[in-house]
Parts: C-alpha cells; structure tokens; sequence
C-alpha cells in the first residue's frame, strides 16, 4: 500500500492506494487562508498539520488492514509558499503563501538583476518565493535575521513527518532560487535576494526517499513505522504524474481556482518573455511548461457571490448549445494574471455592457473570458516550441460541458475528458512514492487515466472563438492603459 498526500491551499487530502494504483481509500480536511492586509495571502503550518494528522487518522482508522500494509507516503502540495524555520526548527511567522503580492516590487528588482531569468529560466513573479524574503529583510528584519531554513509547504510535513530538511526539483523550481536547467541549487541566485545555500533544504528529485516515518509520530498516527517518505511533486508536477503527462506535448488543462494549461517537455526550453512557467517535473530528466490564470474558476464564483447563483445554476441557464460568443466581454484578471502579462496590478472589468444585457449574458461572458485567458497561455507555450495535440481536461469547471465545448473551440484543441475517478494530484503524489520506494518505471507506473470521451472542437464555432479571442487580446493595453 502507498499514500499520497496533498496539501492545497483550501485544504488537504490523502489518498490510499495499492501498488498497482487501484484506490482503496481517501480523506480530506479543509484549510482557510488569512488575508490580514490587502494582497497578504498566508496560512499557519500548524493548521497545515492538524489537517494531515486529521486526514491519516481517519485512512489508518478505517482501513486497519490496508494501512498496514503501508510502505511508503509520497507528497504533493501548493508551490512558492515561504516557510520560515528558526535554528531550533520552529516556526517564525505565518507562511507566506502563492497567490500573495506583497513583494511584487523585490520581485521586479530580481527580475531585472544580470542571469536571473538566464539562471532560473523564469520571470520572477510576485508570488515566487525568493522576492517573499527579500521584502522580509525589508520589512519584517528581526524575523530575517532568524531564518535558519526556508522550506516550501508540502516540504513543511515532510519535515513534521521524518525530522528532515529536503524538497525536490519541481517544487524548487518555483523559489527563483534553483539553476532549473541544471537541476541544482544556484548560489547567485540565492545571493541575488540576500540566501544563502546552508539555508536551503536537501534536493532531491521527487522520486528520491526523504527518509522513514518517525516513530512515535507512527504509532501516534496509526501506521507502521516502517514507512518511507518520499519527496513527491509540485501541485501541477504531481498533477502531471496522476494523469500521465510526462513526455513531450503531453498535458492538461484545469479548470480550478486558477486556470493552468501544462505540457511536458523532454528538454529544458524556457522562454522567460512569455511569462510562461518552465520548472522541472518531479521525474528525473524531464521538465513541463505552464501557463497560468490567476482567476479561473475563482471568476465565476466570484459572479455567483453577486448574483446569488450558484455557479451550477448559472451554467444551467445557458442551456445545452454553445453560443458564438457576443459582444461582451469579461477581463478575467480579477487578482493581476501571471502569463502572458506578469502584471500583478491589472484588474478585470466587462466591456460593452448593455442595458439589454442578462445574467446569462454575465455568465457566458465569464466562461468566454477564462477560455480567452488560457488561450493566451496556450500561444505563449506554442512560443516556446511546445504541441499539444490534444489536452486533459480536469478541475471543477470541467464539469460544465457547456464550458469545455467553449473550451475546446476556443484552444481547437481537442479536449480529453477522464472517466471517474482519482486522477489528481493526491494520485500523482503515490505514484511518487510507489516509484521511490519499488524503483518501478514511472513510465510504468503513471499511465493516462481512461478517457471518457473526447471533445473534438466545432468548426465553425472555433473560428468564431478565434476572432472574439482576437478582440479579447487588443483589449488588454486599453484596459491597462485606464488603471
């Protein structure tokens, strides 16, 4: 038996598993994010480890025989949060979290410093964690002084799970401070934002072993002490892994909170220019590539919260037949927007508002503009070399039919839709674990879950997609222009 365990950001989820993959089990517990000031994003880790303590209680309680028969525990979890240890290991401050824009001014200053974006093969991002710690030794200098060790969130309870300090390739991407290309930790981008290398983790990749599952914290969990953790993946790494998607062109677009639209690729080739994500994947000798909206799903709640709705109602009201879509157009930049625009400012708005206009026409206007923002990321990927011929389609928007037909057209990609069933990232996380603890073939291990069906675009309603995406793109400047 193998468990995967992943922490999100709204909270955590273990997975059980055998070791031919078949789903034995799962538990989840829910996380909140404080906002204590506007654009501050952070959650205590303590909580972290009360909800993964509350997860592998209830798994070891109602599958006794299963779990023990338990090997090895693999790990997934939210990227670039900043987790800040004292030399006696305990916590400093709350952590840090993704989707925070607090250093979004360290971050330009990294951004434009000599072999950042050569070394890290990205943009720094506001949310990425290296600015995090430079806007502490600005602000928050006594707590910087007393930084012994950063760790990234999921590396946070493997460290509560084994006593040891290590992440892996795919999760380090995402500091500013990983030579992403080499697969190594660089000492000039550490020193570019005042780090050292003795303040960072061991690095391993995601298959390689942390260590063994403490003791006491076994016996105190109800599983067998001899249990391996494994290092795991990055949230979309290890998505990645639970649906196959580790060679060239091969990937998935979620439809969750944010928008991600991610290809693996055999080779590193990052293009820094198009805001494009280029990270190691959490299987050795191989990267991905990502572009990222900040606001998916995140937009139509958002309306749902105004007009009293719930999202499913709202979808409902369109009806079955995919709508060409009209002259409204909603901006999805509800919280800034990362690829193509690294503009953490930038604010949504709907354009051509009519007195005529309905709920329904909100609606479809809001799954217009998601499904325009991640054709943006799907341009800026093709500019990097990748081809995805056809693409996964998962998260909760990839409920909605209606928002996959649109979606399908929009990209003229054909969508892929995974019949029920675990295919995430908890998933990814065991196979993690399934691989470094058997040494099994990842190419053996993660395979692609069954398809369902597939959505092949319309034609017709492609090339009307392509000339409102068109509109949608010139919009930006004009709207940017006005903030």
């Amino acid at each position: 038996m193998f468990l995967g365990l992943d922490l999100g950001t709204s909270g955590v989820k273990a997975l059980l598993v055998r070791g031919d993959g078949g789903v034995i089990g799962s538990a989840e517990a829910p996380l909140r994010v404080a906002h204590p000031h506007p654009g501050w994003s952070e959650q205590d880790p303590a909580n972290w480890i009360t909800a993964a303590r509350s997860c592998l209680r209830s798994l070891a309680a109602e599958h006794r025989s299963d779990i023990a028969l338990l090997q090895g525990i693999g790990l997934s979890g939210q990227m670039h949060g900043a987790v800040l240890l004292d030399a006696d290991g305990v916590v400093l401050r709350p952590a840090i979290l993704w989707n925070d824009t607090r250093a979004s001014a360290e971050a330009a200053i990294l951004d434009a410093t000599d072999h950042v974006r050569a070394l890290s093969g990205n943009i720094v991002f506001p949310g990425f964690t290296a600015p995090k710690l430079a806007w502490l030794a600005t602000h928050e200098p006594d707590v910087f002084a007393r930084v012994d060790r950063v760790l990234l969130p999921k590396d946070y309870l493997s460290y509560w799970l084994t006593g040891l300090l290590a992440t892996e390739m795919s999760d380090a991407s995402g500091t500013s401070w990983l030579d992403v290309g080499a697969r190594a930790w660089s000492n000039n981008l550490l020193s570019a934002s005042g780090m050292r290398r003795d303040q960072m983790p061991d690095l391993l990749e995601g298959i390689g072993i942390v260590g063994a599952l403490r003791g006491s914290l076994a016996q105190d969990l109800g599983l067998p002490e001899s249990v391996w953790v494994v290092a795991g993946g990055a949230d979309n790494a290890a998505a990645a892994c639970g649906v196959g998607a580790l060679g060239e062109g091969e990937g998935f677009v979620s439809l969750g909170t944010s928008g991600v639209l991610m290809v693996a690729r055999d080779g590193f080739f990052p293009d820094p220019a198009t805001a494009v994500h280029t990270f190691c994947h959490a299987v050795p000798d191989r990267w991905y590539q990502m572009g990222v909206m900040l606001a998916a799903t995140d937009s139509l709640n958002w309306l749902s919260r105004i007009v009293d709705r719930s999202p499913a109602q709202m979808t409902t009201e369109l009806g079955d037949t995919v709508q060409a879509p009209g002259s409204l157009r909603f901006m999805p930049y509800l919280s800034g927007e990362r690829t193509p625009h690294n503009d953490s400012a930038l604010r949504g708005g709907f354009i051509g508002l009519d007195i005529a206009q309905t709920r329904a026409d909100l609606t479809r206007a809001v799954l217009e503009g998601v499904s325009f923002g991640l054709r943006d990321s799907l341009e800026a990927l093709k500019a990097t070399g990748a081809r995805p011929d056809s693409l996964l389609a998962i998260g909760g928007g990839s409920g909605s039919r209606y928002w996959l037909d649109l979606l399908a057209a929009t990209l003229n990609t054909p969508l892929d839709l995974p019949a029920k069933g675990e295919f995430g990232a908890a998933l990814g996380a065991a196979r993690l674990a399934i691989c470094g603890v058997t040494r099994a073939n990842p190419r053996d291990v993660m395979t692609r879950p069954e398809i369902a069906t597939t959505i092949h675009p319309d034609p017709a309603l492609a090339r009307a997609c392509d000339d409102a995406w068109q509109s949608f793109a010139a919009s930006y400047p004009n709207l940017k222009a006005i903030l």
